[in-house]
């Protein structure tokens, strides 16, 4: 992704989903998936993708377990 595409995906997320503290830092290897942060939590990716003439952006979040709450 360049630049303003970035930060236009950036803005929408963040107005789609209510949270300033999303940010999406491109990657240091080339051809890496774009990293998606809230604050300074890693939470997934976003990917790119162009078909037949159409871009769009897929957001993939990562769970792990260890992270989930244990609710008794």
């Amino acid at each position: 992704m360049n630049p303003a595409e970035l930060a236009a995906v950036q803005a929408h997320l963040r107005r789609l989903l209510g949270n300033e503290r999303i940010t999406l830092s491109t990657p240091k290897r080339k051809n890496a998936s774009v990293e998606l942060f809230v604050g300074s939590e890693f939470v997934g990716t976003v990917h790119r993708d162009t078909e037949d003439g159409e871009v769009s952006y897929a957001v993939q979040i990562v769970v792990l377990s260890e992270d989930l709450s244990q609710i008794n």
